[in-house]
């Protein structure tokens, strides 16, 4: 049944605030929402086609002048490019045409705009391509029925619909008014690649200059009027409840206004703290730090790193939860000829972005406004209503640029705190996490201990594997959760084609019981999934005696994954190895791109390993921008090194020991190595980019590491001088 929903011009002029605006066109995202209808819904002049709410991406006013909006959040990873990038392609306009703007947080309108999965390209490109295909049809109709000609005879191009016989032309905003009135096209007819004039091509970032010059304004940037400046003292044990406070000094200080008491949920936790509400973030500083707090740390454990993980060691001599299995595992492996087990471990990590958390929340009787650096508006915007008793359609959750998110700012927790305090203090406030904050108080990427067994036939072909994985399960978290649940993603990170040559496998998990907050860290589960997967399989390899890359390749059978094999070893000349280096690769799969990464290295005079190159090869299948590609993959790499080599987040007492980036380090740019990024061309449906980069580095380093020492790396981090 089709509904049709009208909205007036002079509304629409008014929700939005662009003046002359007369061509809005959009499309419901259903693909990227669970349960929605998957046909593309498509929008004219506020004029539904679909029982579904209007959207709105693209804007015309009538001097020309274009704006995109853009419905994901930008914290490096390109969605400020890349989605306008796809509408315009389909539109025929330049990249220098048009306006980008941020969407505010909306799913009827938007669908899913959660900036996570690696999801804005693969799970929207279809549907942007036919939005902006569709304003293109609308505006060459509205120029044909002008000239009393056959659509047939106009066309597209450059902002402007030609008439080809006659060579006439109209610019988009001399046809807007009249094509606001069109109902929008059923069906379009989208670009074959070949002619793509923007998809495909490395074209420059359109928020590059406004970084690089000062424009582009961040969370931490972002200043509204009357506002007013917050931190929050929180437990060093991160669940303790305020048992009291005292905060008499605090108050000496000239620019404090107010210390509350506050709380803010964390997987449906109440986690506690006090605020110091202050004219300005430096006094908001130092009356915290005068501030005298007595936690109340009973009923939940204070653990250390020892005592997580020998628990998770634990945990694996339980039975696991299935997640998959496959013919008869134990009986293959004891008949096995060649058994081969291992063990691997991979840390605790924070997500130490470089904007820590912030977000400004300004708290009415009838209304929540919310600015930030924010991964998921809409759900934001969902989760303040419901918490806060308020009309989803009076929560306006406003996105700026993010310094880094890597899934904690796609969290609820930060903005659920800042709007608390805002409605008890009845003013506008920035709530600023300083860097100790933000690395102590997590949710962190969760530590994870890996039991792999595999058999062997003589041949060296793999019979039996199998992989049990002791870790936080992250969606058991609320209270109440069925400890019985299996996790899901335990698969995140193996490759798919394994699954046919491999006869008889099993994957389980127990979710080991823990205090500590964990969640999303980029790439998710692939992170440490793959450190385990891909190391094991080099493993096997090693025992059946057979080349690495030649034993992924016999076991790897699918069209796909060979011509990625067969250009990696084109790419990294595989088969002419040096002397006294080392090599090593890895394989993984995940959010439907194949990444394959070779590491090599060598000892330098003083005999410590140096990591002399990282050759990444991308199959992310159709993308758009491949400059944005290879600087996320390069930046995947880099963080992987960082994880894999120098950083992991310990606990003591149920405390976290870093606090900072003096602790807790990042790798510098001298011991960054070469990398080099190629991308596979082929006719495959898009995958992410953000995140598939990441899973592969660590074990390809480690089996590198093996490939020149004979020593096998089986937990993480390791320090590269000690090797």
């Amino acid at each position: 049944m089709q509904s049709t929903i009208s909205r007036s011009r002079r509304q629409f002029i008014k929700d939005t605030g662009l003046s002359g605006l007369a061509l809005v066109l959009g499309a419901y995202l259903p693909g990227c929402h669970p349960g929605a209808d998957q046909k593309v819904i498509n929008a004219a002049a506020g004029v539904l086609p679909q029982a579904i709410e209007l959207m709105t991406w693209i804007s015309i006013d009538n001097t020309g002048k274009i704006t995109i909006l853009n419905h994901r959040s930008e914290m490096g990873q390109g969605a400020w490019q890349v989605v306008p990038q796809m509408i315009a392609e389909e539109l025929e306009v330049a990249m220098d045409q048009i306006n980008i703007a941020f969407a505010p947080g909306n799913q009827k309108k938007y669908g899913s705009q959660i900036t996570g999965g690696s999801s804005t390209v693969r799970g929207s490109y279809k549907h942007l391509l036919r939005i902006g295909a569709s304003a293109r049809e609308m505006l060459i109709e509205a120029a044909a029925k002008k000239w009393g000609a056959q659509q047939s005879d106009c066309y597209a191009e450059n902002g402007k619909v030609f008439h080809k016989p006659s060579g006439k032309s109209f610019n988009y905003g001399d046809l807007v008014q009249d094509a606001a009135k069109l109902q929008p096209p059923t069906e379009v007819t989208l670009k074959a690649r070949k002619n793509y004039k923007l998809i495909g091509k490395p074209l420059p970032r359109r928020d590059i200059p406004l970084k690089t010059n000062g424009e582009a304004v961040f969370g931490i940037d972002k200043k509204i009027p009357g506002m007013l400046y917050a931190v929050v003292e929180r437990s060093p044990r991160i669940r303790g409840k305020v048992k009291s406070f005292d905060d008499s000094q605090t108050k000496t200080i000239p620019g404090v206004r107010h210390v509350i008491a506050v709380k803010r949920t964390v997987f449906d936790n109440m986690f506690e703290g006090v605020a110091v509400v202050a004219d300005n973030l430096w006094a908001a500083m130092e009356g915290r730090k005068l501030l005298k707090v007595q936690w109340d740390d009973t009923g939940f454990e204070h653990v250390s790193t020892d005592q997580l993980f020998a628990r998770m060691h634990e945990d694996l001599k339980k039975p696991g939860l299935n997640d998959r299995t496959g013919g008869d595992f134990e009986r293959a492996f004891q008949h096995a000829a060649t058994k081969v087990e291992a063990v691997y471990e991979a840390p605790y990590e924070a997500h130490a972005c470089m904007e820590p958390l912030n977000c400004i929340a300004d708290v009415k009787d009838d209304s929540i406004t919310i600015w930030g650096p924010i991964q998921g508006p809409d759900w934001i915007q969902s989760d303040l209503s419901q918490r806060m008793n308020m009309p989803i359609d009076k929560v306006t959750v406003n996105m700026t640029f993010l310094g880094g998110g890597f899934g904690r700012k796609a969290f609820l927790d930060y903005p659920h705190e800042a709007a608390v305090i805002s409605k008890a203090i009845k003013a506008p406030v920035k709530v600023v996490w300083t860097r100790e904050d933000d690395i102590t108080q997590g949710p962190f990427r969760p530590g994870a201990v890996y039991a792999c067994k595999g058999g062997l036939s003589k041949e060296g072909h793999v019979e039996a594997f199998q992989t049990k994985t002791a870790t936080q399960n992250m969606g058991l978290q609320n209270p109440g959760a069925d400890l019985h649940t299996y996790n899901g993603d335990t698969l995140d990170g193996f490759c798919k084609p394994y699954y046919d040559s491999f006869s008889n496998y099993s994957f389980s998990d127990i979710p080991t019981a823990s205090p500590i907050p964990v969640m999303w860290w980029r790439s998710v589960y692939a992170s440490t999934n793959g450190f385990a997967y891909e190391s094991f399989i080099d493993e096997m390899a090693h025992a059946a005696g057979k080349d690495p890359l030649e034993f992924r390749r016999q076991h790897l059978d699918n069209d796909r994954y060979q011509a990625l094999i067969d250009q990696l070893i084109t790419l990294t000349d595989w088969k002419n190895r040096g002397k006294n280096q080392g090599w090593g690769v890895a394989i993984t799969e995940c959010f439907s791109s194949i990444v394959g990464e070779v590491v090599k290295v060598s000892r330098k005079p003083d005999g410590k390993i140096k990591v002399d190159k990282v050759i990444a090869l991308m199959d992310c299948g159709w993308y758009v921008n491949p400059d944005i590609i290879r600087q996320q993959v390069e930046g995947s790499i880099v963080m992987a090194l960082g994880a894999a080599t120098k950083h992991d987040i310990q606990f003591k007492d149920g405390m976290a020991v870093q606090h900072n980036f003096d602790t807790y380090q990042m790798p510098r740019i001298h011991e960054i190595p070469e990398i080099e990024v190629h991308i596979v061309d082929n006719d495959e449906k898009a995958g992410g980019v953000g995140e598939p980069g990441l899973p592969p580095l660590a074990p390809a380093l480690c089996n590198a590491i093996f490939d020149l020492t004979n020593k096998r790396i089986r937990k993480l981090p390791f320090n590269l001088d000690e090797i």
